[in-house]
């Protein structure tokens, strides 16, 4: 595998052709390894993407005295009461990790100090914190973010919280602090957000209760003392890497790949409905379900594409895949407009900013607001040229190194060494498609 440190350069490539696979889901790996820490027993787990934030987060479960090793393609987690960590869980760059752990060891009852590198410390914690304290956890933070300390042996009580902001990661830390808190917790989620903790911690033996209303969201209950069974988790390939694929596939006139594996979570899903809207070519075949979850074999093919205007509510199903998807609409014919995505402002860069900058560099023709991002699209290749600033950000450096491929002139990255902790294998797997990605 090819060490991604400093600057990489995509040039113009021919058709990508083949059957290739994404690394294994992230959400779902980083709540495998959390689950089966917290399950009393041995779990077995398939598929893990053996990336930075998720290795991250096997060391967390370390700390706190699960018992993790590598088996081969196997990660074998045995689980238990979780104890005080003896030093400070750094989670690097990893704020799923991060925010579940803390609502875990919330629900454990242990005292812990959580850390990550200066651009997770950028990263809001308070949304977390504050049902996490009206519960009765006492953590101190620095103005909301990371580092934070939570204290051990406080009694937590259950809550009824509505979300003000979709977060799938949110509702999970308040899922698993209520795991250890006294009463039935309730989380209202009036726009729906990912659903793979509800659908785990059902697969771990626990009790919940979830209720939709079509016009207020969805409702889920869990009621307290509950501790999870062991359980074995296949991780299906990620959507969100795959969108990477199939955008370059999609752009790349005479490609015809296919994606095996892929989670097709209606509620991870919307980057491939706005494609399709846009005159993607891609279908989802050989369609299953393996430990709850869908997933399908996803075909691409080279297609024309044209300018939609995505809408707000389609923000939560496919928050991180704007970036790849404003690549897409630097080759679409006409404007498309991407609403209510404000939340791209606190990732792991300013998002929107950081596309904006790349684009313009790129010679797209494309403008921004806090909450919105408009790019104008000419229906042909853009000229390129350009060296584009990652912002230390996976989907930034990966979304401009596919826009390269398409390019009239060659675009480099000024930094490929964050790609791993999403995507290890990445710059082999579009090798291994046609394309052309060369380091210094």
């Amino acid at each position: 595998m090819t060490a991604l440190l400093g600057k990489l350069t995509a040039n113009e490539t021919g058709p990508l052709r083949g059957v290739t696979t994404a690394p294994g889901d992230k959400s779902i790996s980083h709540r495998g390894l959390i689950f089966g820490a917290l399950a009393e027993g041995v779990s077995e787990i398939s598929g893990l993407l053996e990336g930075e934030d998720v290795l991250r987060t096997a060391a967390a479960m370390r700390a706190v005295g699960a018992d993790i090793e590598r088996q081969g393609g196997r990660w074998i987690v045995r689980g238990g009461r979780w104890v005080t960590p003896e030093r400070a869980i750094y989670f690097g760059n990893s704020g799923t990790g991060a925010r579940l752990v803390i609502g875990a060891a919330a629900g454990a009852g242990i005292g812990a100090t959580f850390d990550g590198d200066q651009s997770l410390r950028s990263r809001p914690m308070g949304r977390v914190l504050e049902p996490l304290r009206l519960m009765g956890v006492e953590a101190s933070a620095n103005d909301g973010s990371l580092p934070v300390e939570i204290q051990a042996g406080r009694e937590l009580l259950a809550i009824n919280c509505k979300l003000s902001t979709p977060s799938a990661q949110v509702k999970s830390a308040i899922l698993l602090a209520g795991l250890g808190a006294k009463g039935t917790t309730r989380v209202h989620e009036p726009v729906l957000c990912r659903d793979h903790t509800e659908r785990m911690l059902s697969a771990f033996g626990v009790q919940l209760e979830i209720a939709a209303d079509g016009e207020d969201g969805r409702f889920i209950s869990l009621e307290g003392g509950q501790r999870l069974k062991p359980s074995n988790v296949m991780v299906p390939g990620d959507p969100s890497s795959a969108a990477f694929i199939a955008v370059a596939a999609v752009i790349t006139p005479g490609s015809d790949i296919t994606i095996k594996n892929v989670l097709i979570n209606p509620l991870r899903a919307g980057v491939y409905e706005t494609l399709r809207e846009m005159g993607a070519d891609i279908t989802f075949d050989n369609k299953r379900e393996e430990c709850g979850e869908p997933i399908a074999d996803i075909h691409v093919r080279h297609s024309v594409l044209r300018g939609v205007d995505v809408p707000a509510v389609r923000a939560p199903s496919m928050i991180d895949e704007y970036p790849i998807l404003a690549i897409a609409a630097s080759m679409a014919i006409g404007e498309t407009k991407m609403l209510g995505i404000e939340e791209l402002r606190v990732k792991e860069s300013d998002r929107i900013a950081a596309v904006e900058a790349g684009l313009v560099a790129c010679g797209v023709d494309v403008e921004s607001g806090e909450d919105w991002l408009r790019v104008r699209g000419q229906g042909k290749a853009p000229p390129g040229s350009a060296v584009i600033k990652t912002q230390h950000d996976h989907r930034i450096a990966m979304s401009f190194l596919i826009l390269g491929g398409v390019a009239q002139k060659p675009v480099e990255i000024d930094d490929a060494s964050m790609i791993a902790t999403s995507y290890p294998g990445f710059v082999e797997t579009m090798s291994a498609l046609g394309g052309k990605i060369t380091g210094d």
